[in-house]
């Protein structure tokens, strides 16, 4: 077992899937004490049966402040403090202007934009010194797919939320960081309810827009994300990592 994060404890939204599972296995590898957070009880639990370490497991929903509330308190209880939130969970809705709906876009900035900041707000009373909040984006923001105004409007203000709170609180240790992936191949793609090979060719489409002609695995977006959680990033404050493949340069 290495020791990058050895006696840190680290919160995970969006832990029991893709990008959040894959970062919950590496983070416990090394050495880091986890609480999961996610609105699947069963994919929480399946997820902590299969990771070698100190696992607890909460069920919510990002966009409901008492859920948020309840991981705040359980976490504290049980461990005391937080050295690092990896606030994770997210949603892509894809919808033309004229389809989107109130529900939906509230929805979108419910999770994406509200959730994460008052998930830092009731947090941030109970985090250690020095401490790390990763926020994960998209690098598809920055070159936006059809249809994705408002989750890449969303993303925009994630970013400029990371940037803002890293003003105001940086000079009480706390570092605020926005990790922003390519096309990554997660579950995320099983929501959207297209048939399997309308999947396939949305992935091979998506894969074939980066310069390495593939999709990420979510254990690389999760390399980037140790990084950002460990002391290795202690000059690293407001930054955005956008890890995509080359993405953005096609």
């Amino acid at each position: 077992m290495m020791s990058r994060l050895a006696g840190k404890v680290i919160v995970i939204t969006g832990g029991g899937s893709g990008i959040g599972l894959a970062a919950a296995h590496l983070f416990a590898q090394e050495g880091a004490r986890l609480v999961l957070f996610g609105r699947n009880a069963a994919k929480l639990e399946a997820a902590a049966a299969r990771i070698a370490g100190e696992v607890h497991t909460i069920n919510g929903d990002m966009a409901t402040l008492s859920h948020l509330e309840h991981l705040v308190s359980e976490s504290v209880q049980r461990f005391g403090g937080v050295d690092v939130l990896f606030l994770n969970a997210g949603t892509a809705p894809f919808a033309s202007i004229e389809d989107c709906d109130e529900a939906g876009f509230d929805e979108c900035f419910g999770i994406n934009v509200r959730g994460r900041f008052f998930a830092i707000q009731k947090f941030l009373p109970h985090l250690r010194t020095p401490a790390s909040i990763i926020l994960t984006a998209t690098g598809l923001m920055h070159k936006p797919l059809p249809e994705s105004s408002v989750w890449a409007a969303a993303n925009a203000a994630v970013r400029s939320l990371a940037q803002s709170l890293s003003v105001d609180l940086a000079a009480r240790g706390v570092r605020l960081n926005v990790l922003s992936p390519g096309p990554t191949d997660t579950p995320i793609y099983d929501a959207y309810g297209m048939p399997a090979e309308e999947v396939e060719r949305l992935k091979s489409g998506l894969a074939d827009k980066t310069l390495l002609k593939r999709l990420a695995h979510a254990d690389e977006m999760a390399k980037v994300a140790l990084f950002l959680a460990s002391d290795e990033s202690s000059y690293i404050v407001g930054a955005e990592i956008i890890a995509d493949g080359g993405y953005g340069l096609t």
